[in-house]
């Protein structure tokens, strides 16, 4: 195939390839070489998300040009039902020229007598409405569920501390104390929902920065408000990443909540800054505190559906995926060997 050919004009399908090359999900071909997609041909709109000129992409393995290191054997899954000849539908996330990016992924292989040669790949891209949709129904699940019941909390202590008032001292502590706590989580709510507001609606253009700094930055500003918590660090000398000034943001929120959930006297946090795979730098911070719940952390990572009991019990995870998503980055959870919780945020590099 000539290096200008669109797909579909290898065998004559002029009309086939014009349409192909005008529609705005991305398309490859690929032949299948060993159950590995080499790919043939490109469409324009491959080239525009993904970055590599049709020439300089054919010839190469898909999966090294677009798939993250750490979805590699989901993708080889995927390889291997197109080479039994079935048509795949599933959502991915794939690495673009801006970043991950998720995308509805459609693996077509050729007719039947020929599955086992290749195919074609199509990726619609779902990160807009994915995103905006997942944003609106947290804010609005997290904000009606946890603003009435901390309201509800405050009025019903309030009379209690009224009926009491002549009552016995221990009864008046209590009362008070749960509504301090319910008056503090409110103003926390409102501030991370005002920090949501503000990264989404940033017109600050994601730029290469230097992440160790604000790292540092972080830190010891913890270090000064929780003397009690020990917060190490293990940092390079320096290491660009693409993000902006909001990724502070992010980092406090992490670092906020492994000394804020942690009932030690002297809470444990460790943060690590790691080159990764090609391209990827990661983040980590680490605490000895008890585990994030399985049910927060799988509808904050999208492997659980957001319902009116399963949304999170806050904005704080929300916050720091939200903002590492406009840098194209992606947030995870692990264990730590601190004994609690390894809070992952990868950035890509420039």
């Amino acid at each position: 195939m000539d290096e200008n050919t669109p797909i579909g004009r290898a065998d004559g399908g002029d009309r086939y390839g014009h349409l192909i090359e005008h529609i705005q999900d991305a398309v490859v071909e690929f032949e299948l070489t060993d159950g590995v997609p080499v790919v043939v041909g490109v469409n324009r709109a491959f080239t525009e998300t993904f970055g590599y000129e049709a020439a300089d992409a054919r010839g190469e393995v898909l999966n090294d040009l677009i798939v993250p290191v750490w979805l590699r054997d989901e993708a080889h899954a995927l390889d291997d039902r197109t080479s039994a000849g079935e048509i795949t539908y599933q959502r991915v996330k794939r690495e673009t020229a801006d970043g991950l990016r998720e995308f509805l992924y459609r693996g077509i292989p050729y007719a039947d007598d020929r599955s086992d040669e290749g195919g074609f790949a199509v990726y619609t891209d779902l990160s807009g409405f994915v995103q905006n949709e997942r944003r609106a129904r947290v804010m609005n699940r997290v904000l009606r569920h946890n603003l009435r019941n901390k309201a509800n909390v405050i009025v019903s202590h309030t009379a209690r501390l009224l009926d009491a008032f002549d009552g016995q001292s221990a009864e008046r502590t209590d009362a008070v104390a749960a509504v301090e706590r319910a008056a503090d989580a409110l103003q926390r709510l409102t501030e991370e929902a005002g920090e949501i507001h503000r990264v989404l609606n940033a017109a600050e253009v994601t730029k290469t920065i230097d992440c160790v700094p604000t790292v540092r930055r972080v830190v010891e500003t913890h270090r000064r408000e929780s003397p009690d918590a020990a917060i190490d660090t293990d940092l390079p000398t320096s290491m660009a990443v693409r993000a902006t000034g909001h990724l502070d943001v992010a980092l406090d929120s992490l670092v906020d909540n492994a000394i804020r959930h942690n009932p030690s006297e002297t809470p444990r946090v460790r943060v690590r800054v790691v080159a990764e795979a090609p391209g990827w730098t990661t983040v980590h911070v680490e605490d000895d505190g008890p585990p994030i719940p399985a049910d927060e952390r799988d509808v904050v990572t999208g492997d659980a559906e957001i319902t009116p009991t399963r949304h999170g019990s806050g904005l704080g995870l929300w916050l720091v995926k939200w903002t590492v998503e406009t840098f194209g980055g992606e947030l995870s959870f692990d264990e730590s060997d601190l004994g609690g919780n390894d809070v992952r945020v990868r950035l890509p590099r420039p």
